[in-house]
């Protein structure tokens, strides 16, 4: 089991350089990067977040017919433009940017934001709390609610419970997150009808001067309606995955066999079905996770007003913020590849009978 968790591990190099390798080559050709913003701001096309070209250019700016690569640069002082690459890093060839990336990638060094004057590594940190209160607390919920539930509606195929539970199941899988944010803010957050819960941030304004349990209190408070959206939309999937995988197994010989020589039907549930069947269902978790704890949240960060990852990363694409953009990238995927790894290793805790060394 050592040597292949090491040969996996070795991997993930390759498997991270090919996916940065094909991205930064995308976006680096791609048009509307941060020098044509740039030049948008300054011919006064656009607004938005303010730059830092401000503070680290001082040339004269004076018009010119001469022709430039970048769109809309036209009547733009070259000078100007050559002064935006210079500042953005764009002065140097796409080789040599990408091998600075790779060196400064390797020892986890993501420079500055062009846009927030700011360290990628400490603005990524900022936002970390609200990515993981929402990813950790929705995982482990849905898992807790899903998995029994999937269990119990396998056990009683075709009863009423099945029935009932299955169109709320399907209602909840219909209906997205956002709008059932928006329908708990409208029921419990002041909307119209109760006042119970707060509408925005992670924790209150006195949060610091809170007991140990009043902190615990108003963590909870504050997350209860975020999480429950979240919850509620990712959940169905998950229990009809489960309950799908148990049906699969009640029916095959080694369950009827069991059944023949008296084994009890917990015996036969949880000694037999279960570690067959939970296999499926581990298999979807790492991209559940990763989905609720990094892109998945964006909406109900945005509705909630929780300044977390999934927000930063989609401000980052808008504003080309590529420092943002790569690193974001960087540590998804390799938190990804590590998680799946980790799934792969549950599969022997769960059924020994499952060995990775002859790969």
């Amino acid at each position: 089991m050592n040597s292949y968790i090491l040969k996996r591990l070795l991997l993930i190099i390759p498997t991270l350089l090919g996916i940065m390798t094909i991205n930064f080559f995308i976006v680096q050709i791609a048009p509307g990067g941060p020098v044509e913003q740039a030049i948008a701001q300054y011919q006064g096309i656009e607004g938005g977040n303010s730059t830092r070209m401000a503070s680290g250019i001082n040339s004269e700016i004076k018009s010119t017919n001469r022709e430039s690569t970048y769109r809309g640069a036209q009547g733009v002082d070259p000078e100007y433009i050559a002064a935006l690459e210079k500042l953005y890093g764009f002065d140097k060839p796409i080789v040599e940017r990408y091998f600075s990336m790779l060196w400064r990638y390797a020892k986890f060094d993501f420079g500055d934001s062009f846009y927030r004057n700011q360290k990628v590594t400490q603005l990524i940190i900022d936002k970390m709390p609200v990515s993981i209160s929402l990813g950790l607390w929705t995982t482990l919920l849905a898992y807790l609610i899903s998995i029994p539930l999937g269990i119990k509606k396998a056990t009683s195929h075709g009863s009423r419970f099945d029935i009932w539970t299955s169109t709320i199941v399907t209602v909840a899988y219909a209906v997205p997150a956002f709008i059932i944010a928006i329908m708990l803010i409208v029921l419990f957050a002041g909307g119209s009808y109760y006042d119970w819960f707060p509408l925005r941030g992670l924790v209150s304004d006195n949060f610091d001067s809170l007991s140990l349990w009043g902190q615990i209190k108003d963590y909870f408070w504050h997350l209860a309606l975020p999480i429950s959206a979240s919850v509620l939309a990712s959940f169905a999937a998950l229990t009809m995955l489960t309950k799908n995988s148990f049906l699969d197994e009640i029916h095959k010989q080694y369950v009827i066999t069991a059944r023949a020589k008296g084994c009890s039907k917990n015996r036969i549930l949880y000694g037999h079905i279960f570690r067959n069947a939970m296999l499926l269902v581990l298999a979807g978790l790492p991209a559940a996770l990763i989905g609720i704890f990094f892109t998945g949240s964006m909406l109900i960060e945005v509705i909630f007003s929780l300044d977390g990852l999934g927000l930063l990363s989609f401000e980052s694409v808008i504003n080309r913020d590529y420092p943002v953009i790569f690193a974001s990238l960087y540590i998804f995927t390799l938190v990804g590849l590590v998680l799946k790894l980790i799934s792969d290793v549950t599969y022997t805790l769960i059924d020994p009978r499952i060995t990775f060394e002859g790969r």
